[in-house]
């Protein structure tokens, strides 16, 4: 069933291997959307042309690794890459393809691995930029070990990937949620309300974190720091006594409690269903009100996080990311990630990278802030 060639033809690409020095390569975008892929993608595409000119070629991969796997892929120009810098989502289209099921061969009875390979190999790619998140840089570790020539770029909104200060997406999320946490506070300032906001991050807790201390929310309760019912009631109560009627608790869609931290996720999971509460606020929501009998209010913004124009950071981050690829695609050194360590862009090695996530610590310096802020971690 593969290689299949929706865009593009088979001789033209056989004999631009076999005579010409110019470099063809392909890129990607894999995962969660986030805001800054399309400033990724251009400053790639103009960091290529300004470096080595009429001696490369782009090839534009759509929807992530589902695009490698089918063969669907397109030709580029020059000109598909003006007007990008501002546009949310991605020009490419995007998909998740779990890592976990690129070995086994499902019911099209198609060798995902085997498909890429021979893929890459039909487009007549010299290297293959991927930008994604965890799992997209599983999957480039993978493909690099096989041979292929990759460089990652690190995006996504949770600011997870292990390596790099930051990840692009990261801030233009948290300028949303901060937004968001702005706007509850009147509300729950006018009605006397305890407003919980749910916001992205089933793993890690940066996005709720920054969110959190940057809309001035008394409570934050992120997955790495499981939580005591216990002591979010008692900072409500502690707010109320002291004349302040409202509060607000900003929870990451991935916070448990500690005996829920005892509990396989499955066990834990399978308890909210029974209790009618999947969502983490929900049923922290209902405790609040048993307990206090306050009125309480949920609000999630959910995919609103990731979408819009990036921020000005994320262009600019974007693009250096983006430049820095073409960089080392013109030097050939592939097996390796982009990564901005100590306001510098460098490179990491994809098996460094790959299968390891950057989760908030009891350490970490925002942690502190809130800590010396009185805000309630749970």
């Amino acid at each position: 069933m593969y290689p299949l060639q929706t865009r593009g033809n088979a001789r033209r690409t056989a004999a631009h291997m076999r005579g010409s020095m110019k470099k063809r390569v392909g890129i990607l975008t894999a995962g969660g959307d986030c805001p800054g892929l399309n400033a990724a993608i251009r400053g790639a595409a103009k960091g290529l042309y300004q470096r080595m000119g009429g001696d490369v070629e782009i090839v534009g991969i759509r929807n992530g690794f589902a695009g490698l796997i089918q063969g669907d892929y397109m030709e580029m120009q020059e000109g598909d890459f003006s007007n990008l810098l501002t546009r949310g989502g991605t020009i490419l289209g995007t998909r998740r393809t779990p890592f976990k099921k690129m070995l086994v061969v499902e019911e099209d009875g198609v060798h995902k691995v085997q498909a890429m390979l021979a893929n890459y190999r039909a487009m007549g790619l010299s290297a293959l930029l991927c930008m994604g998140g965890n799992g997209t840089h599983k999957t480039a570790r993978l493909l690099s070990e096989e041979g292929l020539n990759i460089i990652g770029l690190p995006k996504t909104i949770d600011n997870d990937i292990w390596g790099t200060d930051v990840t692009f997406g990261f801030h233009t999320a948290v300028d949303i949620a901060t937004e968001v946490v702005d706007r509850i506070h009147t509300t729950a300032y006018s009605h006397h309300r305890v407003m919980l906001i749910e916001l992205m991050g089933n793993k890690a807790g940066w996005l709720t974190l920054y969110s959190g201390i940057a809309g001035g929310a008394d409570t934050i309760l992120i997955p790495e720091m499981p939580y005591q019912i216990e002591n979010v009631l008692n900072a409500i109560e502690s707010r109320n006594k002291r004349g302040k009627h409202f509060s607000i608790i900003a929870v990451a869609e991935g916070a448990f409690d500690v005996d829920e931290s005892r509990m396989k996720r499955k066990e834990w999971m399978a308890l909210r269903r029974q209790c009618g509460c999947t969502r983490a606020a929900e049923r922290i929501a209902g405790q609040v009100e048993e307990a206090l009998g306050f009125e309480t209010r949920v609000a999630v913004p959910g995919h609103i996080q990731r979408g819009g124009t990036p921020s000005a950071y994320d262009r600019i981050l974007a693009t250096e990311f983006g430049t820095y690829a073409a960089q080392l695609v013109e030097s050939d050194q592939y097996g390796v990630t982009v990564a901005l360590r100590n306001n510098l862009v460098v490179s990491n090695p994809l098996a460094e990278v790959a299968g390891r996530t950057k989760y908030v610590t009891a350490d970490c310096d925002l942690i502190q802030v809130a800590r010396r802020m009185g805000v309630c971690l749970g």
